[in-house]
Formats: structure tokens, C-alpha cells, sequence
């Protein structure tokens, strides 16, 4: 694959800016947007860009830092699921708080915003409070957003409770949007204040990139990746006033600018920022080596959320503006669905094999399809059409044992399960093969070689099939048509 970002040369500015910027202050709190870890979307849309850069940059100020992880009680209420991961946010909380914990991160708590004396919360915070976990409540902050003098007051932000931290740098994370990051850093920083430590606000955002053009590919493929959330690129208006610099942002920090900077300079008693742009920490545009191979990159990515909305539509849980916002930012690049060059082998190989369900793969060039047949779903299939074709494996060797199947197939049927195996099932098959047999030893290992693949299932994914390619790190795409698996 072609690169066009240099990481290492993202993770020395990036980490210099970082340090920079929290010397300016006794302590500075952070808020971290995005992905902590794994930040695929970044690693798809600037090849070269490594998803874990940002953990590993924080690692070299691991001494230096604690992190606050926020979660909104509403989200835990409603049982909001991160789509990529198919897990609710309070799972993925714990999720990020072991992989912090594992790495050697301090932890210092779980702010629990926008709190409603929910049950489902009250059990949430119970289970964090028995597993050592701190945690600190918020409600809805008085006044917010208008009246400033009640906000920076003790009725305001003095009513939630002061979090102890030892670090000059406290990383603000969630995960997802909308979790409260910016409320509680502004929180800390008015009862830093009154305990006059000299603290401070900056945002590390990697989306959109404020030095790329409005409507570059990067940018538009950030539109794309929040259509859900409504999210308009724009040109920082305060800024260009300020410096007379066109910068990019969104429509959201842009609106709520005033009185953030309002908010700010009470808090602080004198002017921080002058502009939304001004707030962040972010030299992603200052990496790109080779733009061609980005914007390429991007298109394709926009072209997957589409297809991706489209399903969530199908399934209803997204409206109709949001697929179609994506299918209007395709149309500005003037690129179509079959912009991934597997979309047509897929949609030809379907109609070859009668209708059958079928997911075509991209292997080095190479186009290997599977599909739904009496013993495997298209899944397992292709997959193990892949793993053959990069082993150099003939077609007509099997590599799943009969005496392996049998029992498996056997329990299936017992419980009801369905015929035919899943992808998981193939793959704990193969890794028992593996044992015995060399060719499936062989092939065992070359499923490493199918991260970062394209391939396009003619139908919707649904599963532990969509779970399994997703774990491989495949990079699928759906019709918008149901089947029964």
C-alpha cells in the first residue's frame, strides 16, 4: 500500500505542540476528541497514519498525565452503541479504562455528566465504584449556556464536585461524542482556579484539518464520517478576523465559540483564545507526503460510509438525510458507489452463482469471491478462499479436517443453530487443523494478511459474520438486502 502520511513526523510535532502548549499553564486539561485507541477511521483516510499514534505519543508523557474518562447518564439510559464496535458506551468505558490501566496510565476517574438519578446509571456507577474506580457526578449546569455569571459561579460550575489531580496534564476522554468533556474540563478549570492554580483548556482533535482546504477529501470525508451528527465543515470566522488565516472548522465549536470564550476568559480572568482553531493541538496537515494517495484514500473511505448509512437506514436506525448527505458529498467529488473497485465483482459473481449470497475480496489485485453454500456462509468462505490464495494452497485441498466439522456441526444442529458454519467457527476449526495439518498451519498464519483488504458482501452483514471480518480488520461494505444466514 502506498503511503501518503509520515507518522513519525506527525508523532515528533504533534508531541512537541502538546508540551508547548501544557507549559503554558500550572496544569492543562485536554480534552482528547476521537478515538484513544484505534483510530481507524485516521488510519484508513491517511495511509501511513499508525491507529494507535495517539496512545502511543501520550505513552511518552505517561509521567506527566492522568486521564478522566466522561460518560453522559443519557447514553447510559438509552443504551447507546458504538456502531464500529457494536458495544454500549458504558462497556466501552471499561474497555478503555482497562487498556489505559494496561498500559501503564494513571486513571484518576469516571464523571457521570448530565446525571438524572437514573437506576441504570446508579447500577453503572455501583459496578465502577466495587471494581476501584472513582467516580464524580454532574447535573446539568445552572445557567448553561447563556448566562455566564451564574454558569462561572458556585451555583454554576462550583455545584459539581471537585475532582483531585496530581498531574500537570489531565487527558479528557469518552467514548463518543456528546459525553460532556468540555463541560467538565471548564468545571476543573473554574475550581483550579479558585484554588489558584493557574489552569487551562486545549482541545487534540484530529478531524476536520484546520490547514486543508474547506473542501479537501480529508475534510469531506469527516463530513461523512459525522452525518449522523449533522456536522458542517466551515471557515473559522473569528480566526480569519483575528489573523487574517482562513482555518477549517465545524459548525458546532463555531456556533458555541462566543460563549465558550466568554466562559473561558471568566474562568481564567484574562483572554485565552482568540478563535475555535486557536483551542486545538493539531498538525495532521503538516504530514501529508503525497496528496494524491489521501485524496484517493478518502473517496474510497466516503464511499463506505455510504454504503454503511444506507444499511443503517434499511435497519432504522439512522434517517434518511444521513445516508444522503454522504450520497451529496460523492456527488462534489464526482465519484459513485463503484468508486471500490469490488463493488462489481461482487454484484457479477452474484449473478453467476443464481442469486446466491456472495462477498468478493481484494487480495493484492486479485478479486476472491465465496459464496453461501450448504456447509459455509459467504464469510467463511471467502475467507478461506483468501487465506488458500496468499498460502499458495491448490483449491481442491481441504483444509478443514471431517473429523474436525462433524462434532462441530453435530452441535450446532443440538442447538439450533443453523447448518452451515460461521466465520468464527471456521477459524476455531482451522486453528485446531492447524495443529496436524501444515497447509492449514499455512494458512492459519496468512490471516494476518488480510487486514486493511476491501470487500463487498451482496447483502447485510449481520453478526458474528460482520464481527469476525470486522477483527480481521477487513474493510467491508454491504448491499442493502436482508437474507437469512
Amino acid at each position: 500500500m502506498k503511503k501518503g502520511f509520515d507518522n513519525a513526523k506527525y508523532v515528533k510535532i504533534q508531541s512537541e505542540k502538546i508540551k508547548e502548549r501544557f507549559k503554558l499553564f500550572d496544569k492543562l486539561y485536554l480534552e482528547v476528541g476521537g478515538k484513544l485507541f484505534d483510530d481507524s477511521h485516521a488510519a484508513r483516510i491517511l495511509p501511513g497514519f499508525k491507529n494507535d499514534v495517539k496512545i502511543s505519543m501520550f505513552q511518552e508523557l505517561k509521567n506527566d498525565l492522568e486521564i478522566i474518562f466522561c460518560i453522559n447518564a443519557g447514553d447510559i439510559e438509552r443504551n447507546k452503541t458504538r456502531g464500529e464496535y457494536g458495544i454500549t458506551y458504558d462497556q466501552e468505558t471499561l474497555s478503555l479504562i482497562d487498556k489505559s490501566k494496561k498500559l501503564g496510565f494513571i486513571v484518576n476517574s469516571v464523571v457521570i455528566t448530565l446525571y438524572k438519578n437514573q437506576v441504570s446509571v446508579d447500577k453503572f456507577i455501583n459496578k465502577l465504584n466495587r471494581n476501584g474506580i472513582k467516580t464524580y457526578i454532574h447535573t446539568a449546569t445552572k445557567g448553561y449556556p447563556t448566562d455566564v455569571e451564574t454558569i462561572v459561579s458556585d451555583e454554576g460550575y462550583g455545584a459539581n464536585p471537585y475532582i483531585e489531580t496530581t498531574k500537570p496534564l489531565i487527558l479528557v476522554n469518552a467514548p463518543g461524542p456528546g459525553s460532556g468533556k468540555l463541560a467538565t474540563c471548564l468545571s476543573q478549570i473554574y475550581h483550579e482556579n479558585k484554588r489558584g492554580v493557574n489552569a487551562g483548556y486545549a482541545k487534540f482533535e484530529t478531524f476536520p484539518v484546520w490547514n486543508l482546504p474547506l473542501r479537501h477529501p480529508v475534510n469531506l470525508a469527516y463530513e461523512a464520517a459525522t452525518a449522523d451528527l449533522k456536522d458542517v465543515n466551515m471557515i473559522d470566522s473569528f480566526h480569519l478576523e483575528k489573523y487574517g488565516v482562513q482555518a477549517v472548522n465545524y459548525n458546532r465549536d463555531i456556533e458555541t465559540f462566543p460563549i465558550l470564550k466568554s466562559i473561558l476568559n471568566k474562568v481564567s480572568n484574562e483572554a485565552v483564545y482568540y478563535s475555535p482553531t486557536d483551542m486545538g493541538v493539531n498538525m495532521v496537515g503538516f504530514c501529508i507526503t503525497d496528496d494524491e494517495v489521501v485524496e484517493d484514500a478518502c473517496k474510497k473511505e466516503i464511499v463506505r460510509r455510504y454504503y454503511n448509512e444506507l444499511n443503517n437506514y434499511r435497519m432504522g436506525l439512522c434517517d434518511e438525510d444521513t445516508y444522503k448527505k454522504v450520497k451529496l458529498l460523492m456527488n462534489e467529488l464526482n465519484i459513485d458507489e463503484y468508486y471500490l473497485d469490488i463493488i462489481k465483482p461482487a454484484l457479477e459473481k452474484k449473478k453467476l452463482e443464481g442469486d446466491l449470497p456472495v462477498i468478493a475480496m481484494k487480495i493484492n489485485r486479485k478479486i476472491i469471491t465465496g459464496k453461501q453454500t450448504d456447509l459455509l456462509t459467504p464469510a467463511g468462505a471467502v475467507v478461506l478462499n483468501a487465506i488458500k490464495y496468499l498460502s499458495k494452497i491448490p483449491d481442491d485441498i481441504y483444509l478443514l479436517s471431517p473429523n474436525i466439522l462433524e462434532p462441530i456441526l453435530k452441535l450446532k444442529k443440538n442447538m439450533g443453530t443453523g447448518d452451515r458454519l460461521n466465520l468464527n467457527e471456521v477459524l476455531v476449526a482451522l486453528s485446531i487443523c492447524s495443529v496436524t495439518n501444515p497447509a492449514a498451519n499455512e494458512a492459519f498464519v496468512s490471516l494476518r494478511k488480510l487486514r486493511g483488504s476491501e470487500a463487498h458482501a451482496t447483502y447485510i452483514v449481520t453478526g458474528s459474520d460482520k464481527d469476525a471480518l470486522k477483527d480481521l480488520k477487513i474493510n467491508l461494505t454491504c448491499e442493502s438486502e436482508f437474507i437469512d444466514e
